[in-house]
């Protein structure tokens, strides 16, 4: 991923994290995202059960390749699987806004 792209992505991806979550949960609950290398991992935290840390459970990643972004999800094992029946799109947004909406019950618990 070029400089350019990496900066859209992550003005992009600031702007969805501070959306994400009401106000009414953001003491219980919060959206941040990690990019590395051409993948963006969009990811949820909660307060641990009894504890004072916080849990990371990834919540899907985007990959660019060949100038598509392919959307994946990951596993109990932690290894990421590509989701089929999303088709790659040039458009991150649009990628993001799938995920976002669930794409039936597949991202948010």
């Amino acid at each position: 991923m070029d400089d350019f792209t990496k900066k859209r992505i992550m003005k992009i991806m600031d702007k969805y994290t501070e959306n994400a979550v009401p106000e009414h949960v953001k003491s219980q609950i919060k959206i941040s995202y990690k990019i590395r290398g051409n993948h963006v991992t969009l990811i949820e935290e909660r307060q641990g059960f009894k504890s004072d840390q916080w849990v990371q459970m990834p919540v899907a990643q985007f990959r660019l390749g060949e100038n598509e972004w392919k959307i994946y999800w990951q596993d109990s094992k932690g290894k990421w699987h590509f989701i089929d029946d999303i088709e790659p799109n040039e458009d991150f947004e649009t990628q993001l806004k799938i995920v976002d909406e669930g794409h039936n019950g597949m991202f948010w618990g």
